[in-house]
Protein backbone atom coordinates (compact mmCIF):
# COMPACT_ATOMS: atom_id res chain seq x y z
CA UNK A 1 0.00 0.00 0.00
CA UNK A 2 1.27 3.59 -0.88
CA UNK A 3 0.95 6.25 1.41
CA UNK A 4 -2.11 7.38 0.90
CA UNK A 5 -4.10 3.80 0.84
CA UNK A 6 -2.23 3.85 4.27
CA UNK A 7 -3.33 7.61 5.09
CA UNK A 8 -7.35 6.15 4.31
CA UNK A 9 -6.89 2.73 5.58
CA UNK A 10 -6.15 5.12 8.84
CA UNK A 11 -9.03 7.32 8.56
CA UNK A 12 -11.18 4.24 8.24
CA UNK A 13 -9.62 3.21 11.85
CA UNK A 14 -10.15 6.30 13.05
CA UNK A 15 -13.81 6.75 11.71
CA UNK A 16 -14.74 3.66 13.58
CA UNK A 17 -18.09 4.42 15.55
CA UNK A 18 -16.30 2.55 18.80
CA UNK A 19 -13.02 4.79 18.06
CA UNK A 20 -14.59 8.18 17.49
CA UNK A 21 -16.15 7.35 20.96
CA UNK A 22 -13.06 6.71 22.51
CA UNK A 23 -11.73 9.76 20.43
CA UNK A 24 -14.85 12.20 22.46
CA UNK A 25 -14.22 10.58 26.35
CA UNK A 26 -10.20 11.49 25.20
CA UNK A 27 -11.06 15.43 24.20
CA UNK A 28 -13.60 16.03 26.87
CA UNK A 29 -11.20 14.43 29.98
CA UNK A 30 -8.17 15.94 28.53
CA UNK A 31 -10.45 19.21 28.05
CA UNK A 32 -10.87 18.52 32.10
CA UNK A 33 -7.58 17.87 33.15
CA UNK A 34 -6.61 20.95 31.30
CA UNK A 35 -9.09 23.04 33.41
CA UNK A 36 -8.75 21.64 36.70
CA UNK A 37 -5.69 23.53 38.51
CA UNK A 38 -3.28 21.20 39.58
CA UNK A 39 -3.73 19.11 37.25
CA UNK A 40 -1.80 18.67 33.18
CA UNK A 41 -1.72 16.36 30.61
CA UNK A 42 1.48 14.44 32.04
CA UNK A 43 -0.62 13.80 35.27
CA UNK A 44 -4.04 13.71 33.01
CA UNK A 45 -2.50 10.76 31.27
CA UNK A 46 -0.62 8.75 34.29
CA UNK A 47 -3.83 8.43 35.41
CA UNK A 48 -5.88 7.07 33.32
CA UNK A 49 -3.39 4.50 31.63
CA UNK A 50 -4.10 2.05 34.11
CA UNK A 51 -7.84 2.66 32.08
CA UNK A 52 -7.04 0.87 29.21
CA UNK A 53 -5.32 -2.05 29.65
CA UNK A 54 -6.87 -4.85 27.81
CA UNK A 55 -8.86 -2.29 25.29
CA UNK A 56 -7.53 -2.94 21.81
CA UNK A 57 -3.71 -0.85 21.18
CA UNK A 58 -5.03 1.65 18.04
CA UNK A 59 -8.35 2.58 20.29
CA UNK A 60 -6.16 2.85 23.94
CA UNK A 61 -3.81 5.28 21.95
CA UNK A 62 -6.06 7.52 20.13
CA UNK A 63 -8.01 7.68 23.94
CA UNK A 64 -4.65 9.24 25.58
CA UNK A 65 -3.23 11.00 22.52
CA UNK A 66 -6.27 12.95 23.25
CA UNK A 67 -6.12 13.56 26.73
CA UNK A 68 -2.87 14.82 25.65
CA UNK A 69 -3.62 17.39 22.94
CA UNK A 70 -7.49 18.43 25.04
CA UNK A 71 -5.50 19.09 27.70
CA UNK A 72 -3.15 21.55 25.90
CA UNK A 73 -6.58 23.14 24.55
CA UNK A 74 -8.18 23.27 28.11
CA UNK A 75 -4.89 24.31 30.24
CA UNK A 76 -6.03 28.09 29.13
CA UNK A 77 -9.09 28.39 30.98
CA UNK A 78 -7.32 28.46 34.39
CA UNK A 79 -4.27 30.86 33.15
CA UNK A 80 -7.20 33.06 31.56
CA UNK A 81 -9.96 33.42 34.63
CA UNK A 82 -7.77 32.71 37.35
CA UNK A 83 -4.70 33.26 37.09
CA UNK A 84 -3.58 29.70 37.76
CA UNK A 85 -1.85 28.08 35.13
CA UNK A 86 -2.34 24.27 35.19
CA UNK A 87 1.17 23.41 33.88
CA UNK A 88 3.91 25.62 33.04
CA UNK A 89 3.13 26.08 29.44
CA UNK A 90 0.44 28.04 30.42
CA UNK A 91 2.80 30.54 32.10
CA UNK A 92 2.52 32.84 29.39
CA UNK A 93 -0.79 33.10 28.68
CA UNK A 94 -1.52 34.39 32.36
CA UNK A 95 0.58 37.59 31.56
CA UNK A 96 -2.31 39.36 29.66
CA UNK A 97 -5.00 36.47 29.68
CA UNK A 98 -5.77 37.08 33.62
CA UNK A 99 -5.56 40.97 32.30
CA UNK A 100 -7.68 40.56 29.53
CA UNK A 101 -10.28 39.08 32.22
CA UNK A 102 -9.96 41.92 34.70
CA UNK A 103 -10.81 44.10 31.59
CA UNK A 104 -13.97 42.53 31.29
CA UNK A 105 -12.46 40.37 27.70
CA UNK A 106 -11.98 36.79 29.06
CA UNK A 107 -14.56 35.73 26.30
CA UNK A 108 -12.47 37.14 23.63
CA UNK A 109 -8.86 35.92 25.38
CA UNK A 110 -10.88 32.44 25.75
CA UNK A 111 -12.18 32.53 22.14
CA UNK A 112 -9.01 33.29 20.29
CA UNK A 113 -7.12 30.41 22.59
CA UNK A 114 -9.46 28.04 21.42
CA UNK A 115 -9.36 29.76 17.12
CA UNK A 116 -5.35 29.92 17.60
CA UNK A 117 -5.13 26.30 18.93
CA UNK A 118 -7.24 25.20 16.17
CA UNK A 119 -5.01 26.59 13.10
CA UNK A 120 -1.82 25.60 15.01
CA UNK A 121 -3.03 22.02 15.69
CA UNK A 122 -4.28 21.55 12.29
CA UNK A 123 -1.05 22.99 11.26
CA UNK A 124 0.88 20.71 12.92
CA UNK A 125 -0.74 17.64 12.28
CA UNK A 126 -0.57 18.07 8.37
CA UNK A 127 3.26 18.62 8.87
CA UNK A 128 3.22 15.43 11.43
CA UNK A 129 1.87 13.71 8.37
CA UNK A 130 4.13 14.69 5.68
CA UNK A 131 7.64 14.68 7.95
CA UNK A 132 6.97 11.53 10.21
CA UNK A 133 7.55 8.04 7.64
CA UNK A 134 10.52 10.09 5.54
CA UNK A 135 12.05 10.58 9.11
CA UNK A 136 10.85 6.75 9.94
CA UNK A 137 12.82 6.21 6.86
CA UNK A 138 16.22 8.05 7.67
CA UNK A 139 15.91 6.24 10.97
CA UNK A 140 15.79 2.87 9.60
CA UNK A 141 19.73 3.89 8.73
CA UNK A 142 20.87 3.34 12.69
CA UNK A 143 22.36 0.93 14.56
CA UNK A 144 23.57 0.60 17.94
CA UNK A 145 25.67 3.88 17.72
CA UNK A 146 23.56 6.04 16.67
CA UNK A 147 20.59 5.23 19.04
CA UNK A 148 22.67 5.52 22.12
CA UNK A 149 24.04 9.57 21.01
CA UNK A 150 20.56 10.15 19.85
CA UNK A 151 19.51 8.95 22.86
CA UNK A 152 22.33 10.65 24.53
CA UNK A 153 21.01 14.18 22.54
CA UNK A 154 17.44 13.57 23.94
CA UNK A 155 18.10 13.27 27.46
CA UNK A 156 21.02 16.09 27.03
CA UNK A 157 18.99 18.70 25.63
CA UNK A 158 16.03 17.98 28.09
CA UNK A 159 18.27 18.14 31.23
CA UNK A 160 20.14 21.30 29.87
CA UNK A 161 16.68 23.26 29.37
CA UNK A 162 15.09 22.49 32.30
CA UNK A 163 15.29 23.64 35.84
CA UNK A 164 17.06 27.25 36.61
CA UNK A 165 20.91 25.31 36.30
CA UNK A 166 22.16 22.67 33.89
CA UNK A 167 22.88 21.13 37.18
CA UNK A 168 19.45 20.07 38.30
CA UNK A 169 18.72 18.98 34.96
CA UNK A 170 21.66 16.52 34.88
CA UNK A 171 20.77 15.62 38.64
CA UNK A 172 17.39 15.13 37.53
CA UNK A 173 18.56 12.91 34.41
CA UNK A 174 21.39 11.02 36.45
CA UNK A 175 18.68 10.18 39.41
CA UNK A 176 16.40 9.03 36.14
CA UNK A 177 18.97 6.51 34.77
CA UNK A 178 20.06 5.20 38.23
CA UNK A 179 16.68 4.21 38.90
CA UNK A 180 16.39 2.47 35.45
CA UNK A 181 18.74 0.01 36.25
CA UNK A 182 16.70 -1.27 39.04
CA UNK A 183 15.67 -4.68 38.43
CA UNK A 184 17.56 -7.82 36.26
CA UNK A 185 20.33 -7.26 34.60
CA UNK A 186 19.08 -8.48 30.60
CA UNK A 187 22.86 -9.26 30.07
CA UNK A 188 23.87 -12.11 33.21
CA UNK A 189 20.12 -12.29 34.32
CA UNK A 190 21.28 -10.87 38.45
CA UNK A 191 18.84 -8.69 39.98
CA UNK A 192 20.69 -5.27 40.67
CA UNK A 193 19.88 -2.85 43.39
CA UNK A 194 16.39 -4.18 44.69
CA UNK A 195 17.36 -3.84 48.04
CA UNK A 196 16.20 -7.42 48.28
CA UNK A 197 12.60 -6.90 47.27
CA UNK A 198 11.47 -9.35 44.95
CA UNK A 199 8.42 -6.64 43.78
CA UNK A 200 11.32 -4.86 42.09
CA UNK A 201 12.89 -8.03 40.09
CA UNK A 202 11.25 -6.47 37.04
CA UNK A 203 12.33 -2.91 37.53
CA UNK A 204 10.64 0.36 38.55
CA UNK A 205 7.19 0.84 37.43
CA UNK A 206 7.00 3.38 34.83
CA UNK A 207 3.24 4.11 35.55
CA UNK A 208 4.36 4.36 39.37
CA UNK A 209 6.81 6.72 38.98
CA UNK A 210 4.33 8.99 36.52
CA UNK A 211 1.54 8.65 38.98
CA UNK A 212 3.57 9.96 41.97
CA UNK A 213 5.84 12.52 40.01
CA UNK A 214 3.36 14.29 37.98
CA UNK A 215 -0.38 13.29 39.61
CA UNK A 216 0.22 13.41 43.47
CA UNK A 217 3.29 15.89 43.27
CA UNK A 218 0.64 18.26 41.45
CA UNK A 219 -1.53 18.06 44.05
CA UNK A 220 0.69 18.73 46.92
CA UNK A 221 2.11 21.58 45.45
CA UNK A 222 -1.46 22.93 44.56
CA UNK A 223 -2.78 22.14 48.27
CA UNK A 224 -0.19 24.63 49.14
CA UNK A 225 -0.77 27.24 46.68
CA UNK A 226 -4.29 27.27 47.97
CA UNK A 227 -3.82 27.11 51.57
CA UNK A 228 -1.18 29.98 50.81
CA UNK A 229 -3.24 32.07 48.26
CA UNK A 230 -6.94 30.96 47.03
CA UNK A 231 -7.43 31.95 43.61
CA UNK A 232 -10.84 33.85 42.87
CA UNK A 233 -12.58 33.52 40.25
CA UNK A 234 -13.21 35.97 37.10
CA UNK A 235 -16.35 36.10 36.17
CA UNK A 236 -16.59 35.93 31.80
CA UNK A 237 -17.74 39.46 31.02
CA UNK A 238 -18.82 40.66 27.22
CA UNK A 239 -19.19 39.54 24.15
CA UNK A 240 -17.77 35.61 23.82
CA UNK A 241 -16.28 36.73 20.09
CA UNK A 242 -13.53 38.49 19.07
CA UNK A 243 -14.17 42.01 17.62
CA UNK A 244 -12.47 42.46 14.25
CA UNK A 245 -9.42 44.35 15.48
CA UNK A 246 -8.61 41.80 17.70
CA UNK A 247 -8.64 39.38 15.36
CA UNK A 248 -6.68 41.04 12.99
CA UNK A 249 -3.73 41.80 15.57
CA UNK A 250 -4.39 37.99 16.53
CA UNK A 251 -3.52 36.68 12.86
CA UNK A 252 0.08 37.26 12.91
CA UNK A 253 0.93 35.76 16.44
CA UNK A 254 -1.42 32.57 14.90
CA UNK A 255 1.04 32.49 12.30
CA UNK A 256 4.39 32.70 13.77
CA UNK A 257 3.33 31.06 17.48
CA UNK A 258 2.16 27.96 15.00
CA UNK A 259 5.97 28.11 13.33
CA UNK A 260 7.75 28.18 16.61
CA UNK A 261 5.91 25.59 18.22
CA UNK A 262 6.11 23.17 15.60
CA UNK A 263 9.68 23.39 15.41
CA UNK A 264 10.48 23.58 18.88
CA UNK A 265 8.26 20.32 19.70
CA UNK A 266 10.45 18.14 17.29
CA UNK A 267 13.25 19.17 18.91
CA UNK A 268 13.61 17.67 22.39
CA UNK A 269 13.55 19.14 25.94
CA UNK A 270 11.53 22.55 26.33
CA UNK A 271 9.12 21.73 24.25
CA UNK A 272 5.82 24.01 24.49
CA UNK A 273 7.17 25.77 27.81
CA UNK A 274 10.40 27.00 25.37
CA UNK A 275 7.92 27.60 22.69
CA UNK A 276 5.17 29.83 24.27
CA UNK A 277 8.51 31.73 26.12
CA UNK A 278 9.89 32.50 22.39
CA UNK A 279 6.40 32.88 20.77
CA UNK A 280 5.43 35.61 23.61
CA UNK A 281 8.84 37.06 23.53
CA UNK A 282 8.91 37.52 19.92
CA UNK A 283 5.23 39.16 19.82
CA UNK A 284 6.42 41.54 21.93
CA UNK A 285 10.10 42.32 20.31
CA UNK A 286 7.52 42.89 17.26
CA UNK A 287 5.24 44.93 19.13
CA UNK A 288 5.22 49.09 18.86
CA UNK A 289 3.85 49.11 22.00
CA UNK A 290 5.76 46.53 24.12
CA UNK A 291 5.21 48.69 27.77
CA UNK A 292 1.15 47.46 27.01
CA UNK A 293 2.50 43.79 27.50
CA UNK A 294 1.30 42.31 31.09
CA UNK A 295 -1.69 44.86 30.68
CA UNK A 296 -3.74 42.57 28.46
CA UNK A 297 -2.47 42.71 24.66
CA UNK A 298 -4.83 39.90 22.73
CA UNK A 299 -1.15 39.40 21.00
CA UNK A 300 0.55 37.98 24.26
CA UNK A 301 -2.43 35.23 24.41
CA UNK A 302 -2.55 34.17 20.39
CA UNK A 303 0.61 33.43 20.23
CA UNK A 304 1.78 31.21 22.81
CA UNK A 305 -1.71 29.64 22.94
CA UNK A 306 -0.77 28.78 19.26
CA UNK A 307 2.61 27.88 20.28
CA UNK A 308 1.32 25.44 22.73
CA UNK A 309 -0.85 23.21 20.72
CA UNK A 310 1.83 23.00 17.71
CA UNK A 311 4.20 21.95 19.66
CA UNK A 312 2.06 19.16 20.65
CA UNK A 313 1.88 17.90 17.26
CA UNK A 314 5.43 18.62 17.00
CA UNK A 315 6.61 16.58 20.00
CA UNK A 316 4.76 13.50 18.53
CA UNK A 317 7.47 13.45 15.36
CA UNK A 318 9.97 12.20 16.98
CA UNK A 319 8.22 9.87 19.37
CA UNK A 320 6.08 8.27 16.28
CA UNK A 321 9.28 8.03 13.86
CA UNK A 322 11.76 7.44 16.34
CA UNK A 323 10.52 6.45 19.39
CA UNK A 324 12.21 9.66 21.78
CA UNK A 325 9.77 11.43 23.69
CA UNK A 326 10.62 15.04 24.01
CA UNK A 327 9.17 16.07 27.09
CA UNK A 328 7.34 14.48 30.03
CA UNK A 329 3.90 13.87 28.66
CA UNK A 330 5.29 12.36 25.25
CA UNK A 331 7.50 10.45 27.76
CA UNK A 332 4.31 9.16 29.56
CA UNK A 333 2.49 8.83 26.07
CA UNK A 334 5.44 6.63 25.35
CA UNK A 335 4.94 4.59 28.35
CA UNK A 336 1.78 3.95 26.93
CA UNK A 337 2.89 2.48 23.85
CA UNK A 338 5.70 0.13 25.46
CA UNK A 339 2.85 -1.40 28.02
CA UNK A 340 0.49 -1.85 24.81
CA UNK A 341 3.03 -4.14 23.40
CA UNK A 342 4.24 -1.15 20.87
CA UNK A 343 7.55 -0.11 20.49
CA UNK A 344 6.99 3.37 18.82
CA UNK A 345 9.95 4.06 16.22
CA UNK A 346 10.66 3.28 12.47
CA UNK A 347 9.74 0.17 11.93
CA UNK A 348 6.00 1.15 13.81
CA UNK A 349 4.90 2.36 10.49
CA UNK A 350 5.21 -1.04 8.85
CA UNK A 351 4.54 -3.70 11.87
CA UNK A 352 1.42 -1.36 12.80
CA UNK A 353 0.16 0.82 9.80
CA UNK A 354 -3.19 0.81 11.31
CA UNK A 355 -2.25 1.68 15.06
CA UNK A 356 0.20 4.67 13.19
CA UNK A 357 -2.09 6.08 10.63
CA UNK A 358 -5.35 5.85 12.71
CA UNK A 359 -3.91 7.31 15.54
CA UNK A 360 -2.52 10.44 13.28
CA UNK A 361 -6.07 10.75 11.69
CA UNK A 362 -7.38 10.74 15.04
CA UNK A 363 -5.62 13.87 15.52
CA UNK A 364 -7.41 15.57 13.27
CA UNK A 365 -10.61 14.26 14.21
CA UNK A 366 -10.21 15.11 17.80
CA UNK A 367 -8.66 18.90 16.93
CA UNK A 368 -12.10 19.38 15.15
CA UNK A 369 -13.97 17.62 18.15
CA UNK A 370 -11.92 20.02 20.71
CA UNK A 371 -12.55 23.31 18.51
CA UNK A 372 -16.55 22.61 18.58
CA UNK A 373 -16.14 21.49 22.38
CA UNK A 374 -14.47 24.22 23.74
CA UNK A 375 -16.42 27.09 23.14
CA UNK A 376 -19.46 26.43 23.73
CA UNK A 377 -18.77 24.34 26.53
CA UNK A 378 -16.64 26.97 27.92
CA UNK A 379 -19.02 28.38 30.52
CA UNK A 380 -19.85 24.34 31.94
CA UNK A 381 -15.90 23.70 32.18
CA UNK A 382 -15.73 26.51 34.65
CA UNK A 383 -18.06 25.68 36.76
CA UNK A 384 -15.57 22.55 37.75
CA UNK A 385 -13.26 25.37 39.21
CA UNK A 386 -16.05 25.87 41.85
CA UNK A 387 -15.66 22.60 43.14
CA UNK A 388 -13.66 22.82 46.53
CA UNK A 389 -10.24 22.05 47.24
CA UNK A 390 -10.97 19.87 49.71
CA UNK A 391 -13.12 17.32 47.49
CA UNK A 392 -10.72 17.91 44.86
CA UNK A 393 -7.50 17.20 45.68
CA UNK A 394 -8.42 14.66 47.74
CA UNK A 395 -10.51 12.53 44.79
CA UNK A 396 -7.74 13.09 42.85
CA UNK A 397 -5.24 10.80 45.44
CA UNK A 398 -8.00 8.77 45.41
CA UNK A 399 -8.24 7.83 41.43
CA UNK A 400 -4.45 7.39 41.72
CA UNK A 401 -4.35 5.23 44.09
CA UNK A 402 -7.78 3.21 42.86
CA UNK A 403 -5.72 2.70 39.44
CA UNK A 404 -2.56 1.86 40.25
CA UNK A 405 -3.47 -0.72 42.95
CA UNK A 406 -5.52 -2.12 40.07
CA UNK A 407 -2.69 -3.12 37.78
CA UNK A 408 -1.19 -5.39 40.19
CA UNK A 409 -3.37 -5.42 43.42
CA UNK A 410 -0.05 -4.71 45.16
CA UNK A 411 -0.04 -2.49 48.60
CA UNK A 412 3.76 -2.20 47.75
CA UNK A 413 3.22 -0.56 44.25
CA UNK A 414 1.36 2.67 46.21
CA UNK A 415 4.47 3.10 48.45
CA UNK A 416 6.58 3.51 45.75
CA UNK A 417 3.96 5.56 44.10
CA UNK A 418 3.39 7.97 46.95
CA UNK A 419 7.46 7.92 47.49
CA UNK A 420 7.81 9.35 43.86
CA UNK A 421 5.23 11.84 44.83
CA UNK A 422 7.01 13.42 48.02
CA UNK A 423 10.32 12.96 45.90
CA UNK A 424 8.14 15.22 42.42
CA UNK A 425 7.07 17.70 45.86
CA UNK A 426 10.90 17.74 46.78
CA UNK A 427 11.72 18.85 42.70
CA UNK A 428 8.84 21.59 42.52
CA UNK A 429 10.40 23.18 45.81
CA UNK A 430 13.84 22.89 44.43
CA UNK A 431 13.01 23.74 41.03
CA UNK A 432 14.63 20.46 40.00
CA UNK A 433 12.85 19.52 36.32
CA UNK A 434 10.96 16.42 36.60
CA UNK A 435 10.91 16.05 32.73
CA UNK A 436 14.71 14.98 32.76
CA UNK A 437 14.10 11.98 35.41
CA UNK A 438 11.13 10.57 33.22
CA UNK A 439 12.66 10.52 30.13
CA UNK A 440 15.59 8.45 31.37
CA UNK A 441 13.54 6.54 33.31
CA UNK A 442 12.11 5.55 29.80
CA UNK A 443 14.81 5.31 27.92
CA UNK A 444 17.47 4.67 30.38
CA UNK A 445 16.88 0.38 29.59
CA UNK A 446 17.14 1.03 25.68
CA UNK A 447 19.98 3.46 26.52
CA UNK A 448 21.78 0.72 28.08
CA UNK A 449 21.32 -2.17 25.47
CA UNK A 450 22.03 0.39 22.36
CA UNK A 451 25.84 1.17 24.69
CA UNK A 452 26.42 -2.62 25.61
CA UNK A 453 25.38 -3.59 21.86
CA UNK A 454 28.03 -0.92 20.93
CA UNK A 455 30.44 -2.29 23.04
CA UNK A 456 30.15 -6.13 21.80
CA UNK A 457 30.37 -4.93 17.95
CA UNK A 458 33.42 -2.93 18.40
CA UNK A 459 34.96 -5.59 20.94
CA UNK A 460 34.70 -2.55 24.00
CA UNK A 461 36.57 0.41 21.54
CA UNK A 462 34.53 3.26 22.38
CA UNK A 463 35.29 4.88 18.79
CA UNK A 464 32.31 3.59 17.26
CA UNK A 465 31.04 6.34 18.50
CA UNK A 466 32.65 8.50 16.53
CA UNK A 467 33.44 6.11 13.42
CA UNK A 468 29.48 7.07 11.73
CA UNK A 469 28.48 10.60 10.52
CA UNK A 470 25.41 10.71 11.99
CA UNK A 471 26.64 9.37 16.16
CA UNK A 472 28.97 12.61 15.27
CA UNK A 473 26.58 14.97 14.44
CA UNK A 474 25.11 13.64 17.77
CA UNK A 475 27.20 13.83 19.86
CA UNK A 476 28.18 17.79 18.62
CA UNK A 477 24.35 18.89 19.18
CA UNK A 478 24.83 17.13 22.58
CA UNK A 479 27.29 19.42 23.25
CA UNK A 480 25.88 22.13 21.71
CA UNK A 481 22.85 22.43 23.80
CA UNK A 482 24.91 22.14 27.14
CA UNK A 483 27.13 24.97 25.80
CA UNK A 484 23.87 27.01 24.70
CA UNK A 485 22.22 25.95 28.25
CA UNK A 486 25.51 26.99 29.99
CA UNK A 487 25.42 30.27 27.82
CA UNK A 488 22.13 31.87 26.64
CA UNK A 489 21.16 32.48 30.60
CA UNK A 490 24.09 34.97 30.75
CA UNK A 491 23.28 36.68 27.36
CA UNK A 492 19.76 36.77 28.48
CA UNK A 493 20.12 38.35 31.51
CA UNK A 494 22.58 40.83 30.46
CA UNK A 495 20.13 41.72 28.06
CA UNK A 496 17.39 41.82 30.15
CA UNK A 497 19.47 44.52 32.18
CA UNK A 498 19.66 46.57 29.10
CA UNK A 499 16.16 46.66 28.54
CA UNK A 500 15.49 47.40 31.54
CA UNK A 501 17.77 50.24 31.88
CA UNK A 502 16.37 51.55 28.83
CA UNK A 503 13.07 51.05 29.70
CA UNK A 504 13.58 53.35 33.10
CA UNK A 505 15.41 56.07 30.69
CA UNK A 506 11.88 56.00 28.96
CA UNK A 507 10.10 56.46 31.99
Amino acid sequence: MDAADLFLHGLAVAMQPSNLGYIVIGCLLGTVVGILPGLGPSAGMALLIPIVFGMDPASALMMIAAIYYGAMYGGSATSILLNTPGEASSVMTTLDGYQMARNGRAGAALAVSAIGSFIAGTVGIVLLTVLSRPLAQFALQFGPPEYFTLMVFSMLSAASLGGRTVARGLLSMLLGLVIATVGIDLQSGMPRFTGGFPQLLDGVDFILAAVGLFALSEVFVSLEDHFRNPAQLIGIKGRLWLTREEWRRSVGPIIRGTAIGFVKGVLPGGGATVSTMLSYSLERALSKDKAKFGTGMIEGVAGPEAANNSSAAGSMVPLLALGLPGSGATAVLLGAFVILGIQPGPLMINQHPEVFWGLVNSMYIGNVVLFVMNLPLIFVFVQLLRIPTGILFPLVIAIASIGVYAVNSSVFDLYIVFGFGLLGYAFRKLDIPTAPLVLALVLGGMMEQSFRQSMTISGGDLSIFVSSGLAILFLVLSGLALLAALVLPSLLKARGGRVFVEEAADV
